[in-house]
């Protein structure tokens, strides 16, 4: 046991010993060890500064794609498919103004005819009713002259009678008078005849000048009786060609309404040249041609098919008007500006491509949806909106067209 107890300060000496070489030389390799940490961390701070600086110039995004138009070609009239190019198919590229369809153009030609046809006659009823306006004018400006001439008359002529009927008036007053005298005359005479004083003969010759004188009082009578009912029928004459002269000043009113209804003739020619424009509008409807040059997609015409106005035939995009839209966070969009370069990463062709800011969006996206989000039910929560960026690519950067709508891209602007 004592020389057990002795041992064991011996070993540990020994022990402590070679722990102190050990240390000795492994001393040099934990510095290097040490140095190669504080490098690497340096480095990172560097690389990580770096990467802040660059990341103040430049704002980038993953939720961006290639957008164009879609422009869908439809009927604007209703027919059956007569005719179909061979070469529509989808995914072929087609020329703007190439012939995608016919319709049966039958009816729309017949149609075609009855306008022209219509035409024609509201052009003659219109040349017709030009033709009817200086004619009134003439006729019926001419009968109120014509009356108002023979109105004129009528009164002329009752003055004449009333002057006729003052003249037979005068006239009679003076035959009564002679009348008068003779037939005093007569009575004298008679009393001579009867005491033998005068001869008979002397009798007869008054007696005689008293019954002319007398039958000329009856006959001046009759005269002014003539007179008077010549002067009641000049004045119905009168108020009869008053009555035509009322008539007659119609006359502007005749030819406004000839003026009119020649309006109207010229009106309904109007009518009937849109009724024929519009006939050979849907004559070549009856032709469906592509608007656009571009790829086609989702044709749905087919030969023998039945079509109705508006129905949507087939999908042209047209690939050389593209642009990238591009989902921004809103914090992104501080120094963010139209004109700004952007450089494009192309997932699919693995490949850059050079670009311009052109605008941005006026709203979140989330606004222009269905059902927008209402902050006021109580239960809102702050999310990061995204506002969609639109870029059009720098010209000549796609000439072979192969940037298609709905690739995925990678834009990175440079905004300082």
């Amino acid at each position: 046991m004592a020389g057990t107890v002795e041992a064991a300060p011996a070993e540990s000496e020994e022990s402590g010993i070679v722990e102190r070489q050990a240390g000795r030389q492994a001393r040099p390799g934990s510095k290097l060890a040490r140095w190669f940490v504080l490098s690497g961390a340096v480095l990172g701070l560097v690389a990580a500064f770096a990467w802040w600086r660059y990341s103040l110039h430049y704002e980038s995004s993953d939720d961006a794609q290639v957008d164009g138009h879609i422009d869908l070609v439809s009927t604007r009239i209703s027919g059956t498919v007569t005719y179909l190019n061979p070469q529509i198919q989808n995914n072929q590229f087609v020329k703007a103004g190439t012939l995608i369809g016919e319709l049966d153009p039958r009816d729309y030609q017949t149609e075609l005819e009855r306008a022209e046809a219509d035409l024609r006659t509201r052009v003659a009823d219109a040349s017709s009713a030009r033709l009817t306006v200086p004619i009134t004018n003439a006729s019926a400006f001419g009968q109120l002259r014509a009356v108002e001439a023979a109105r004129a008359e009528a009164e002329s002529k009752v003055e004449t009678e009333r002057a006729n009927l003052l003249a037979a008036q005068h006239k009679l007053q003076q035959d009564e008078a002679i009348s008068a005298r003779v037939e005093r005359d007569r009575v004298r005479y008679l009393a001579l005849v009867e005491k033998r004083e005068i001869s008979r003969s002397d009798y007869d010759a008054r007696e005689t000048e008293a019954t002319a004188a007398s039958q000329m009082v009856a006959a001046d009578a009759a005269t002014i009786t003539a007179i008077e009912q010549n002067i009641a029928q000049a004045r119905q004459a009168v108020v009869q060609r008053q009555a035509q002269v009322e008539a007659a000043r119609a006359a502007p009113d005749q030819v406004a309404d000839a003026q009119a209804r020649s309006r109207s003739a010229g009106g309904h020619v109007e009518q009937a040249r849109a009724y024929l424009h519009m006939a050979q509008l849907n004559l070549s409807y009856t032709k469906i041609y592509a608007p656009v040059s571009g790829v086609i997609g989702r044709k749905t015409i087919e030969l023998g098919h039945r079509l109705q106005p508006g129905q949507s035939l087939l999908a042209i995009v047209p690939l050389d008007d593209i642009w990238i839209t591009a989902n921004f966070k809103e914090t992104q969009l501080k120094y963010m500006r139209p004109g700004q370069p952007v450089k494009i990463r192309v997932d699919t062709f693995d490949r850059d491509y050079q670009g311009t800011v052109e605008n941005l969006a006026g709203a979140a996206g989330p606004v222009f949806s269905l059902f927008p989000p209402e902050n006021a039910t109580g239960n809102y929560v702050k999310v990061v909106q995204r506002f969609p960026v639109r870029i059009r690519l720098n010209k000549d950067q796609d000439p072979e067209h192969w940037l298609r709508p709905g690739m995925s891209v990678e834009p990175t602007v440079t905004i300082r």
